[in-house]
């Protein structure tokens, strides 16, 4: 596929921690990469799960996320391959946690990463077809940037009790960055995780879910499967560590089924 002038920029986010996030951003950026769709993954979440789980050690981050918001450095100079073939990173380390200090005092303090990828277009250093933003599992300064550049948000959402009232809270943040920040800000879809379906509590959020958001929701569900879990420790995706699991055989489905909404988007 020929990558656009333009990359299409998603922030993957949930306000509740341990729902698949980063799992989500590392192993969707690996499918869409494999099938011939160049990824570019921000990590913009202190802890640095993305960058660790794609194989970069602390001592390999040289330029960061850190430096593109502090103007240190620019976007394209942060980029660096990761060992799949078509997606790269802009890694993140702990320095992350005390930018939200830093930057209060910034003006546009909101839309820095926002500046950042515009310049990194405008210079016409476009070689990617999708970026993802792994954000912290909070409504914080960090997560706020990723919002306010992003086109849309990807949401992974666990099967289980509080799965919804947690939604509810990030459908009301997406509404009010729409509001203030950034207005053409689409609500991509949920992604339902960690399925288990030996569970009848998995079956009932999935059912819940889709009867509140209908078609925003994807066909493809992530099941709850230990493979996915082991990659991180071995600095490699799910779909590297193991190819045939049925994590990595969701991530792939997940990835063809994110382009043909793409598609039909651009053709609508």
């Amino acid at each position: 596929m020929s990558i656009p002038q333009k990359p299409r920029i998603m922030v993957v986010a949930n306000q509740k921690g341990g729902v698949g996030k980063t799992t989500t951003a590392i192993n969707l950026g690996t499918a869409l990469a494999a099938v011939g769709e160049p990824t570019l993954v921000i990590d913009i979440d202190p802890q640095g799960n993305a960058s660790t789980g794609l194989g970069i050690h602390r001592q390999d981050r040289g330029l960061t996320t850190y430096e593109v918001l502090m103007g240190e450095a620019r976007l394209a100079q942060a980029i660096i391959p990761t060992r799949i073939p078509g997606l790269s990173l802009v890694p993140a380390t702990v320095d992350l946690s005390g930018a939200e200090l830093e930057l209060a005092d910034r003006p546009r303090r909101n839309f820095i990463l926002k500046d950042a990828l515009d310049e990194y277009s405008a210079h016409g250093q476009n070689a990617f077809s999708y970026i993802l933003i792994d954000c912290p599992p909070s409504l914080t300064l960090l997560t706020l940037n990723a919002m306010a550049a992003a086109d849309a948000v990807l949401v992974p959402l666990q099967c289980e009790f509080f799965a919804l009232e947690g939604l509810s809270q990030l459908l009301q943040t997406i509404e009010l960055v729409k509001a203030k920040l950034n207005p053409t800000l689409e609500m991509q879809g949920i992604v339902l995780t960690m399925f288990d379906k030996r569970n009848k509590l998995s079956d009932q959020v999935a059912a819940d879910v889709r009867e509140t958001l209908g078609e925003k929701v994807y066909t493809t569900v992530i099941p709850r499967n230990v493979r996915i879990s082991e990659a991180p420790s071995h600095g490699v995706p799910a779909l590297v560590y193991d190819l045939r699991c049925p994590g990595s055989q969701a991530y792939i489905k997940l990835a063809g089924e994110l382009i043909q909404r793409e598609r039909l988007r651009v053709a609508a």
